[in-house]
């Protein structure tokens, strides 16, 4: 009998999301590490914060974890998004700042923020005509995940000029019939800004009149430390129906504990007028729900958190915001035409003529790692080409150590340092 040839193969649509450009770019960062530099290499191209010693987790967050695995109560499955006590703490946690209050019904538990940004792109992904509409520059993760839902991925633009506001004309000549929604990331991840209060009714307003949902990732929701305060986009739920994305991992320091949420705001009842509401918790019957145990600890990780603490690492991330943006600007070929105001990045822009033999900002990023052992992501990973994405999230130690090696190495390579040893050698 004649063996009959394998039925099965990969999946050809995945070819284009098992890597985003973040991940390859910190693989390609990470090969051309130079083994011999005996220095420490400096991590500021990840967004975690808890690599570094300075944000350690908050004691109470594990002893809260602790005791709801000891009670024994929380060992078995979830109901399908979460447990009520559990919705109910974050629904009250959320409302401290919104002018509608949320419900638990509100509320839907996730396996981190990404399972949240997964479950409603999956809901909208409807016919392969629809698009959403994402900011450039932006989290990569975001247009990898709406491909893999066969949704046409449009960009529109973020202004470095207006401290990085969403452009609102782009947006409208972007939009068409075909538009489902618009991302928005709050406080910025990568280019560091905060939102006003008054930016953001805009964009509920163009929103509204472009028919479109407003999804609001506001997982640094508690990192804002300049001018503008961190307004929840969950404000304007009566203008435009609102989706926030949300998790535990930056304000608690915990990613790895992988608890996030989707929160609708929609006191008009449009999405449940047109299914999303259903949409959503069909998915998460699909999907595997958040370890009952930290569920169990959630109403006292929230209900009883140490806000000092997190003053503390706030003003840890703003001292490293401020002394960052002093420091780079001035280095010459680079520069920073807003300082950061939230989150835990700065964008910072190359000037490519200023530099003798450094191509494009992935050149640059590849150089840096191999001669300083420094690791920065380049611009292009995030959108926008020919800037950096730094990560300022680290041990003050740690940065001002990279900022000398930065120093160093736009000294180095520097047309002006070329001049001056072409001067040298014609004098010698």
């Amino acid at each position: 009998m004649m063996m009959k040839k394998w039925a099965f193969q990969r999946n050809s649509e995945q070819k284009t999301v098992l890597e985003t450009p973040t991940s390859s770019v910190l693989n390609m960062l990470t090969s051309n590490l130079n083994q011999s530099d005996c220095r420490p290499i400096i991590p500021m191209a990840h967004g975690e914060p808890s690599l570094s010693p300075c944000f350690g987790t908050i004691q109470m967050t594990a002893d809260a974890i602790a005791e709801a695995v000891h009670s024994a109560k929380f060992n078995g499955y979830s109901p399908t998004g979460g447990l009520l006590p559990a919705r109910r703490a974050v629904a009250e946690y959320l409302s401290e700042g919104l002018t509608n209050k949320l419900l638990p019904d509100d509320v839907f538990l996730t396996m981190g923020c990404k399972h949240a940004a997964q479950n409603i792109l999956t809901v909208l992904k409807g016919s392969k005509s629809n698009n959403i509409l994402f900011p450039k520059p932006g989290f990569p993760y975001y247009e990898f995940l709406a491909r893999s839902c066969h949704l046409e991925v449009r960009h529109f633009d973020l202004l470095p000029e207006k401290d990085w506001e969403v452009d609102l004309d782009s947006v409208e000549s972007l939009a068409d019939e075909n538009t489902v929604a618009m991302v928005i990331i709050n406080p910025g991840n990568p280019c560091g800004n905060v939102f006003t209060h008054q930016h953001l009714k805009k964009v509920a307003e163009i929103a509204r009149n472009l028919g479109i949902l407003v999804i609001s990732d506001e997982v640094y929701d508690h990192i804002a430390f300049a001018k503008n305060p961190f307004v929840s986009m969950g404000n304007f739920g009566s203008i435009v129906p609102v989706v926030t994305l949300g998790s535990l991992s930056k304000r608690f320091i915990v990613p790895g504990w992988r608890l996030g949420w989707l929160v609708t705001h929609d006191p008009n009842g449009i999405l449940k007028q047109h299914g999303i509401i259903e949409s959503i918790k069909g998915y998460f019957h699909m999907s595997s729900n958040v370890p009952t145990f930290i569920q169990g600890a959630l109403p006292d990780i929230l209900g009883k958190r140490e806000d000092h603490i997190s003053s503390k690492n706030v003003n840890i991330i703003r001292e490293a915001a401020n002394s960052c943006y002093k420091e780079i600007i001035d280095i010459p070929g680079l520069s920073c035409p807003s300082k950061p105001e939230g989150s835990i990045f700065i964008m910072v822009k190359l000037d490519i003529s200023a530099f003798k033999d450094i191509k494009d900002d992935l050149d640059f990023c590849v150089k840096l790692a191999k001669e300083e052992s420094v690791l920065i992501l380049p611009g292009i990973s995030v959108g926008l080409k020919n800037w950096l994405r730094v990560t300022i999230a680290i041990d003050p130690s740690s940065l001002e150590d990279a900022i000398k090696r930065l120093k160093s190495f736009c000294g180095r390579h520097s047309k002006k340092s070329k001049s001056v040893e072409c001067w040298l050698d014609h004098i010698s």
